[in-house]
């Protein structure tokens, strides 16, 4: 599948994968910003996607900066009709500022296909093993 890209910037760097196989491709910032501790920003790739009718972008985290450094992926999702600016919005959770500077790694993208629903109401769901059970219902051990 190809994937066309559009800089909207004259120095925004296109997507990467960093290795054969990988499902997401790095995403990176296209200017510097400093994000507090418990701040969320908007980071700007300053890049626009035509993604596939029928597919979705997914944006997930780098799991070295959640990992490391704190920052978590908020929201995500970047629909195929969608052809603005993508930006990455992230929390740091972690207890220091981080600087993300322009042209390093800030999160994912997975191209995925799209199942669409039609949504029907009714009365009564069928059974099911788990049933009503929610959070812990399976167990922690």
């Amino acid at each position: 599948m190809k994937l066309p890209v559009k800089r909207l910037n004259e120095t925004a760097k296109l997507p990467t994968y960093a290795h054969k196989g990988d499902a997401g491709m790095d995403l990176y910032a296209s200017e510097d910003m400093i994000l507090k501790p418990n701040e969320v920003v908007s980071v700007p790739t300053g890049l626009a996607f035509e993604i596939p009718e029928g597919f979705v972008g997914l944006i997930w985290d780098k799991s070295g900066l959640s990992l490391k450094q704190g920052l978590k992926t908020m929201g995500g999702v970047i629909d195929s009709g969608y052809r603005g600016e993508t930006k990455v919005v992230i929390i740091n959770l972690g207890k220091e500022p981080y600087h993300i500077k322009k042209h390093t790694k800030i999160a994912q993208m997975l191209i995925q296909p799209v199942q669409s629903c039609e949504i029907t109401e009714v009365s009564e769901l069928m059974d099911s093993s788990r049933a009503t059970g929610g959070f812990g219902s399976s167990g922690l051990h």
